[in-house]
């Protein structure tokens, strides 16, 4: 990557603002996300992740490569523990504890979200400080927890290349979390997970990414696209993510 201008700054997440499934990570990835300016974007894990995400329906496309490649989530926002990659891929006590009241606030401002997927026991412990759980819940890849309200909470392991080649996690495994989120939420189709890892095309809903029409033309790419209906009703907006010159970050 030498040559690219690094975002190199905190960054938020990514998705729907309607999103009823919201799945938690560890930190940017130091020539992933750090790089590009969008989670999961541009790194081996975000591969893995918007495939699993894209054959179960909840991404328009399987490839996470750079703002503005196009990619949309329907239904899910992806988000991570930690808003800057971590010296050394080591985040400290410190570093939890300050970044955590911007996971509260995003999550908050979902609203809707009724499937939390933590990717890996540091995303679990997160989430578990959060909800306050006691004692913190086992971690296990496909384990559920019950949460307030009716929600659930499904641990997988994360997908790191340290997991991904070493078999620990693979990608049927980690379809079968998406599968078991979809059913959870009473998605139709959910039973179809199996077709669509086949390589079905998966049936995505009727909406459009528009930008706020508040903003200045300069700034206007900095807003997080919001989710709207076929009519083109506008969502409400809740993130802003790095600049860019597409309307898609």
């Amino acid at each position: 990557f030498r040559g690219e201008d690094y975002w190199g700054r905190p960054v938020s997440g990514f998705g729907d603002p309607r999103a009823r499934l919201a799945v938690v990570g560890l930190a940017p990835a130091a020539h992933g996300a750090n790089r590009t300016g969008r989670v999961f974007t541009g790194d081996r894990s975000g591969d893995w992740l918007f495939r699993a995400l894209h054959r179960a329906g909840f991404a328009n496309r399987a490839a996470s490569e750079r703002r503005g490649d196009g990619l949309a989530l329907r239904g899910a926002w992806v988000t991570a523990a930690l808003r800057c990659a971590p010296p050394g891929n080591r985040p400290s006590a410190e570093e939890f504890a300050r970044c955590r009241p911007f996971l509260a606030r995003e999550l908050a401002l979902l609203g809707g979200a009724r499937v939390l997927v933590a990717l890996g026991g540091q995303a679990l412990g997160q989430l578990a400080a959060l909800e306050g759980l006691r004692p913190r819940p086992r971690f296990g890849h496909g384990a559920e927890v019950p949460l307030a309200g009716g929600r659930t909470l499904l641990c997988s392991y994360h997908p790191s290349q340290q997991n991904t080649f070493t078999g620990r996690l693979t990608e049927p495994m980690l379809d079968a979390i998406f599968a078991r989120a979809s059913a959870l939420l009473g998605r139709r189709g959910a039973s179809g997970s199996a077709a669509r890892a086949a390589g079905q095309p998966a049936a995505g809903r009727n909406w459009t990414i528009v930008q706020s029409s508040s903003r200045s033309s300069n700034t206007a790419s900095t807003g997080i696209p919001q989710a709207a209906s076929s009519t083109g009703q506008r969502m409400p907006e809740i993130m802003r993510t790095p600049s860019s010159s597409s309307t898609t970050p």
